[in-house]
Parts: C-alpha cells; sequence; structure tokens
C-alpha cells in the first residue's frame, strides 16, 4: 500500500469546519473535536481551529474568499519560525475535486478533508493483506475524480528511466485514469477471492451461535473481547485500532459461541470504507446477537448510539437482538435536572441504582450498565449474554431444551 501515501507525520495542522442552518455551533465544535482527535490518531498536530457561519459550503473554497486568506495569513505568519511551521490544513466534510485543487493553490500546504484523513487510518492500521486490499480499493475510489491533482503518485508505480507509458495522442490524465481503473478492477478481483475465502470460513464455524461486537470506535470492544476470550486482542486509547475481525471462541457456563469484534464506526464513514469493508461487515450481518458497546463517559454518547444504529441499518435491514452495553460507567459524570433526566457532565460517583432508573435503562432486560477496565458488573453482563445466547441456542437446537431446564434446577436457589 505503499503507492498511496499522505505523509502526515508529525505535521503540525489547521483545522476547519463550518456552521451552518444544519449544523449549529455546539454541534460543529464537537465535530471539530473528533477531526482533531482523527489528525492525533494519525500523527498530526493541531494548532488552530477555523470556523466559518455559512448557509452553504462555498463550490470553490468550501470557505468564503475572505476565511480563506485569514487561514493564509496565519500559516505564512508561522513559516516565520521553523518549528512551528504549518505543514497541513484539514477540513471536516469532504472537499470536491474542484475545491481541493483551488485551496491547494492558494495556501500552498498539504490539504486533507476527513474522508482521506479516515483513509489514512485505516491504511495505517490495517494488518492483514485483507485489511490492506480494502482500504486501498477505498484510497484508490476516491483518488479517481481527482486525478487532476493527485496524478503525480501514480509516477511511482510507472518504473524509471524516464520511460514513457502515453500511447499516441492519449493524454496523462487519460492514462492515469486506466491505470486507476485497471488497479480498481484488480483489487475488486482480489477482494473477492478473500470473501469467498472468508465466507467459506464462517460456514465452516458449523451452527454455534454467534454474537458481534459494534460500536462507535474507541468505545472499548477490544478491551471486552480480551475479558470475555481471555484473548490478547490490540486496544489502545485511539479511533480506529481495531480494523481485521477478530473471531474467537468464548463459553460461559459450558454454552460456546463465537464472538467477533468488528471495526468501530464514527460519523461520515466514507461510503467507500463501507463498500470495501463489505466482508468484515458480514460478520455484523450474519450475527444472531448484537452486542452495542456504547462509551457513555462521551458527551455527545446519544449521538454515537444513533449513528451505529443508522450505520448498521445501512449494513442489514433486519432486525437483530441486541444488548445495549454502557461502558465506562467509572468515567462518567453527569448534572441532574430532574428525576428522569441525566446530563452527562457535573456530579460524579453515580451508582448502579441510579443508572437502572434512568431514561438510558429503557431497553431493560436488554441493557446493562459496566465499566470494562475496572471490571465493575461484569459477572452480571455475563450472565445477561449467556440468557441471550441460550435463547437462540434452544431455538436452534431444540433438543437441548431439556439439558438447559436440568441446568436451570441446579442453578436454582
Amino acid at each position: 500500500m505503499s503507492d498511496i501515501k499522505t505523509e502526515i507525520y508529525a505535521e503540525k495542522a489547521v483545522l476547519v469546519g463550518l456552521i451552518t442552518s444544519h449544523q449549529n455551533e455546539k454541534k460543529a465544535q464537537e465535530y471539530i473535536d473528533e477531526l482533531a482527535f482523527l489528525a492525533e490518531t494519525a500523527g498530526a498536530f493541531p494548532q488552530k481551529i477555523f470556523f466559518q457561519k455559512l448557509e452553504y459550503p462555498n463550490q470553490n473554497t468550501f470557505v468564503g474568499p475572505g476565511k480563506l486568506e485569514e487561514i493564509k495569513e496565519y500559516i505564512k505568519q508561522r513559516e516565520e519560525l521553523e518549528e512551528e511551521k504549518i505543514g497541513l490544513v484539514i477540513f471536516d466534510d469532504e472537499l470536491s475535486p474542484k475545491q481541493l485543487r483551488n485551496i491547494e493553490r492558494e495556501l500552498n500546504v498539504k490539504i486533507l478533508d476527513r474522508t482521506i484523513l479516515i483513509l489514512d487510518i485505516f491504511a495505517k492500521r490495517a494488518q492483514t493483506a485483507h485489511a490492506k486490499t480494502q482500504v486501498e480499493l477505498a484510497q484508490y475510489k476516491y483518488m479517481l475524480p481527482r486525478l487532476t491533482r493527485l496524478w503525480t503518485h501514480l509516477e511511482r508505480q510507472r518504473g524509471g528511466g524516464g520511460v514513457k507509458m502515453r500511447g499516441p495522442g492519449e493524454t496523462q490524465l487519460e492514462t492515469d485514469k486506466r491505470i486507476v481503473l485497471n488497479k480498481i478492477a484488480l483489487l475488486k478481483e482480489e477482494l473477492k477471492a478473500i470473501d469467498l475465502q472468508k465466507s467459506t470460513q464462517r460456514k465452516n464455524r458449523g451452527k454455534m451461535v454467534r454474537v458481534a461486537l459494534v460500536g462507535y470506535t474507541n468505545a472499548g470492544k477490544s478491551t471486552i473481547m480480551n475479558m470475555l476470550s481471555k484473548s490478547e486482542v490490540f486496544a489502545e486509547n485511539k479511533l480506529f485500532a481495531t480494523l481485521d475481525t477478530t473471531v474467537r471462541k468464548v463459553t460461559i457456563e459450558n454454552l460456546p459461541f463465537l464472538l467477533s469484534d468488528t471495526v468501530g464506526f464514527i460519523r461520515k464513514l466514507p461510503h467507500d470504507l463501507i463498500e470495501s469493508f463489505k466482508s468484515t461487515l458480514d460478520e455484523v450481518r450474519e450475527a444472531d446477537l448484537l452486542v452495542h458497546i456504547v462509551d457513555i463517559s462521551h458527551p455527545n454518547f446519544e449521538e454515537q448510539i444513533e449513528i451505529v444504529e443508522k450505520t448498521l441499518h445501512e449494513i442489514d435491514k433486519k432486525e437483530k437482538p441486541t444488548i445495549l452495553v454502557f461502558n465506562k460507567i467509572d468515567a462518567f459524570s453527569y448534572i441532574q435536572k430532574d428525576d428522569d433526566d441525566l446530563t452527562p457532565k457535573g456530579k460524579e460517583n453515580i451508582s448502579l441504582e441510579e443508572l437502572k432508573a434512568t431514561w438510558m435503562a429503557k431497553m431493560q432486560d436488554n441493557c446493562i450498565f459496566i465499566s470494562a477496565r475496572n471490571r465493575t458488573n461484569l459477572e452480571e453482563f455475563k450472565e445477561l449474554l449467556y440468557k441471550k445466547v441460550k435463547e437462540i441456542h434452544v431455538t436452534r437446537f431444540p433438543y437441548n431444551d431439556f439439558l438447559y431446564q436440568i441446568y436451570d434446577e441446579l442453578d436454582a436457589p
């Protein structure tokens, strides 16, 4: 995947966002905070944030000419101190090829948008050939409409020695477009072969109940995976720490099932990335039970729940049994407005009983509050997971009903 790199390691960056009629100041700030986290995850160092109020993004330069000039002046000021030089400007929405070209020409520094930043992180995180192929396909799809400014990236693929690949009357852009289209076709064929292999692997797992951990990125899925399966899945306090789906056999009270840890979701997840990660997300499609992990300590966890649910609906229209797991209760703080409304921030040390009395427990038996890090309420979580898996298992293997009846009688006080 060395062909496509944004190379933003240790770059000092400026972040740019819009305040519109559809995105107020609070929402714009939330998005830019997440963009800053994305930038830090990719290896950049955000230095300053610029906002502009516009009804719609400027078709030519995303922000207005005056704001672009303001950003340009700031970059010039920082150029006087070499160590403080700005090498990167990141926009919180996907830029059109025209916007990208105009902004880059005006600011004369590297320009990224939210989409290519996410793709860059995915490229760094990909470990297996499968994940690398998926990311590379998404990168080439992003590149295709932007060839007029990105064609130099393709020079690396053509060999040295001044060899020209241009045919009679063929323009450079046409050559590049053909190369990229051929590469996309090749990657799609590679993914088809990998998808077929993955599909065969899933079929070979038999009829065991499949449970998929899903949730917003950095919600704690991998930590919970490690806790339940006693494995060592990579977990880190960064976005998209996990890309490759990990599947482990887990046994709770002599009941075995398959548990998969899937890639985390995020706002404005690039569509091409969802398409490229189809086989990875097949673990979600083929799951019998979803365990939706929520970072309750995040100030916008309600919106994160909505984003995950919306993305899940895009992946699979079928309704699946779901357990909602509110994780990180050790870091949750709130302001209590009335008996039922808890807004994160302020008062600390909320009890499990208090949490169970809030709107967050609306799913009742399908909802639980835990702290994976502090191992708080984990036994109750395991019991709930066991109960839900058993319900699916007995419908699949009804002749085992009497065995579970015996287990229940033995467990009864």
